[in-house]
């Protein structure tokens, strides 16, 4: 996408961002391992590099927790966009916090618009004005050109704000120098993963197995609705790379614990509501609520 002199706002977005050079480096530092997780995502669908600093503009990477019929996650996802994205949420599972679920789904999505328009500018158009939208305005106004960088359709104010503050962030981490800041550096061992989950347990048993603090933990997990992992929703934990280790090693001793039970009838009580009609066959019968998708439900059973 156009770079830092495309457009002076672009530049002046960039100059705000980086006022103060050290406290801007701090704040990178600390969500990196989200951002480098983003990266890695982006790169399977093939979506422009811009967009990996998306969360940037919407939350600052923040994995900010649902309030009723608001946005939530670092990706600032309604709940219906969410769940016509394929997320789950509920009260017991909010996908909008699950960092690879929620990553996947909005990196299918711009590349889905992508294939539609043609042009990654009218995709962040998209995402923050929505699809139908910026359709509507390209069918009556016409796809914009290549000039101005900011283009000039229809929209609100916000939209176009939008796109300058994604291509203000490019513009940094393009240029550093530019802006006397250094880009932090990721050690291997602090690289987010999928730790495996194979059954219930606590978030507190988990952290305590990983070597992380329960906050830490849940922090990376907000997910989940209660203290219980559900494995029904996620069979996975993010956690660094170097605890991740720690807690794989740890899965024989979870095997042997002797707290099972309560656990899984801990998970089972937040479940779905189910009926058994055969046990030979483990037919079950889910009775589809409003928001419900095909895609949730299978992934619920």
């Amino acid at each position: 996408m156009p770079g830092c002199d495309a457009d002076p706002a672009v530049l002046g977005w960039a100059r705000r961002y980086t006022r103060h050079p050290k406290q801007f480096e701090s704040q990178l530092q600390a969500v990196l391992p989200r951002l480098v997780y983003v990266q890695k995502v982006a790169e399977d669908y093939d979506v422009a590099g811009e967009f990996v600093l998306l969360p940037w503009v919407e939350s600052h990477f923040r994995p900010i927790a649902a309030r009723k019929h608001r946005p939530a996650g670092m990706w600032q996802l309604m709940p219906v966009t969410a769940g016509s994205l394929g997320l789950r949420v509920d009260r017991h599972y909010d996908g909008r916090l699950d960092v690879p679920a929620s990553a996947n789904a909005v990196m299918k999505l711009l590349e889905q618009y992508h294939k539609q328009f043609g042009d990654w500018r009218t995709v962040d158009y998209a995402y923050n004005a929505g699809e139908f939208a910026i359709r509507k305005a390209i069918r009556l106004h016409g796809a914009p050109p290549d000039q101005p960088t900011i283009p000039t359709l229809p929209v609100r104010k916000v939209t176009r704000e939008h796109l300058t503050k994604l291509l203000a962030i490019a513009c940094v981490v393009r240029e550093p120098d530019r802006f006397n800041v250094s880009l932090p550096i990721l050690p291997g061992e602090q690289h987010l993963v999928q730790a495996d989950v194979p059954r219930a347990m606590s978030m507190a048993q988990a952290a305590d197995r990983a070597g992380m603090t329960l906050d830490a933990l849940k922090r990376l997990n907000g997910a989940f609705g209660s203290n219980t992992i559900d494995t029904a929703a996620a069979s996975y934990l993010m956690m660094p790379a170097a605890h991740a280790r720690r807690f794989n090693d740890a899965l024989p001793e979870l095997a042997d614990s002797n707290d099972d039970n309560g656990l899984l009838q801990a998970t089972a009580a937040d479940a779905p509501a189910i009926s058994s009609t055969s046990d030979e066959s483990k037919r079950r019968i889910h009775t589809v609520k409003r928001g419900d998708s095909l895609w949730q439900i299978a992934r619920t059973y």
